[in-house]
């Protein structure tokens, strides 16, 4: 096995909107209290060839992808079915996917991002070097809690206690897994895998950073100097850190908590990584488009009429937080309609990916995947070692359990219209079959 490490700086300068929690909310960055960083790994065995990314981003669409993959084919030789990106889902950088009113994209820095990121896949690439692979499975306690079927919003001085625990931890990650490369006694880099919403600062906060996950990453790299760390993010769509929605100065004293507890984590299984013997790579690419929602031309004119008698209603105010969300539905709404009116399809493809090294398989998706589609994949492999992964080389919002599905709400209803485009159907089985399919072929 060969694999080398490279890294770039994707900070933006200050000043840009920052991305997610909520309906025009102008939150402007005013300082760097984190960089962030797209890290990149290419693995190479017996000919066949990995180049997986790894960014400090809330996520990535389709197009940029296919930029990086062009760029790195360019350069390097390395097939665009070679590359994988994946984002730590931060809602502290700058806004990089396609979201009404979730945040105003910067694009001088969209337009640069994919050459950045192409940079890392060039430096991982050009360090290719012998190596082998040590693991290690360890405890990851304190993190994380699941927002749909467990307590949420819990009071500050309690979560900050160092036993606690969540209620429901089966609902949860409670372990991460750490991959290490080296050469000889070298370390020349590692990759971390945990699922959680990364969501310890608030709407209030304005300081760039890639929260939790990409903050831990940082301070474990200096422990190491010359290594490169990946986080890869787990299934994040319905567990949420131990903090959430709190006041700014709260939510910093959290971060340092919660990034600390996963820092140790590393450490730990830094520390008690054991020999893996690797002897075989594959990597997977499929176009998927999956089921959505059909709403009439009828019904988008009638949903159009609702949102806008909240609009236009008597003492309508813009510091409204439900005015301004229905500016978002009312927005997306009148996209969608001049798409059917126009004949276009909303249902657009995307993909799914994943790779196979030695015993472990990682399959990712498009989504912010809910633990139960996980749970579903990672039950039927078993006893083998399979790792979902979210937010991949795409972003098509929740992946939403069967019950959330049901129930409807933030995830299921409204993040596709943010998006712009119609809720799925039945995206839990979907996504479930898709991804036994993709890790049945790498196997």
């Amino acid at each position: 096995m060969k694999c080398g490490f490279g890294r770039a700086d994707i900070t933006p300068r200050i000043g840009v909107e920052l991305c997610g929690f909520g309906p025009f909310l102008n939150r402007h960055s005013i300082g760097v209290r984190d960089r962030l960083w797209a890290r990149a790994l290419a693995l190479e065995i017996a000919g066949d060839r990995l180049l997986l990314v790894s960014c400090d981003l809330i996520g990535i669409n389709l197009k940029t992808t296919s930029l990086v993959r062009a760029l790195v084919k360019e350069k390097t030789g390395w097939p665009e079915d070679s590359v994988m990106i994946q984002c730590t889902h931060t809602h502290s950088g700058p806004t990089t996917i396609d979201l009404i009113g979730w945040g105003q994209p910067d694009p001088v820095y969209r337009e640069i991002l994919p050459y950045r990121v192409a940079e890392a896949c060039f430096q991982a690439v050009g360090n290719l070097t012998p190596a082998s692979l040590a693991y290690r499975e360890v405890e990851c306690p304190g993190i994380g809690q699941n927002r749909e079927y467990d307590r949420d919003a819990l009071p500050l001085e309690e979560v900050l206690k160092p036993d606690w625990r969540p209620a429901r931890p089966d609902l949860t990650d409670t372990t991460c897994r750490i991959f290490v490369f080296q050469k000889g006694t070298t370390r020349l880099g590692f990759l971390s895998y945990f699922g959680c919403h990364p969501v310890v600062c608030c709407s209030q906060t304005r300081w760039i950073h890639g929260d939790f996950c990409g903050i831990a990453t940082n301070e474990v790299e200096r422990d190491f100097p010359g290594s490169t760390g990946l986080f890869l993010q787990g299934a994040c769509g319905d567990v949420n850190t131990c903090v959430v929605h709190k006041p700014e100065q709260e939510s910093l004293l959290a971060l340092d908590e919660v990034s600390g507890r996963y820092a140790r984590a590393l450490r730990r299984g830094l520390a008690e990584v054991s020999p893996v013997k690797v002897d075989t790579l594959k990597v997977v690419r499929k176009k998927v488009k999956f089921l959505r929602q059909h709403w009439t031309v009828q019904e988008i004119e009638k949903r159009c009429r609702q949102q806008e008698k909240i609009l236009h209603g008597p003492g309508a105010s813009d510091q409204d937080n439900n005015v301004r969300m229905a500016m978002v539905y009312l927005l997306a709404l009148r996209q969608m309609l001049a798409a059917r009116k126009a004949g276009l399809s909303l249902e657009p493809e995307s993909e799914i990916q994943g790779f196979r090294l030695g015993d472990f398989l990682f399959l990712a998706a498009p989504f912010e995947i809910f633990q139960a589609i996980k749970n579903d994949v990672r039950d039927y492999f078993q006893p083998q070692n399979t790792l979902v992964m979210s937010v991949t080389n795409d972003f098509l919002g929740y992946a939403p359990d069967k019950t959330a599905e049901k129930r409807g709400g933030y995830a299921a209803q409204a993040v596709p219209l943010i998006l712009g485009s119609f809720p799925f159907r039945k995206i839990h089985q979907q996504l479930v079959k898709q991804l036994i399919s993709l890790g049945e072929d790498l196997r």
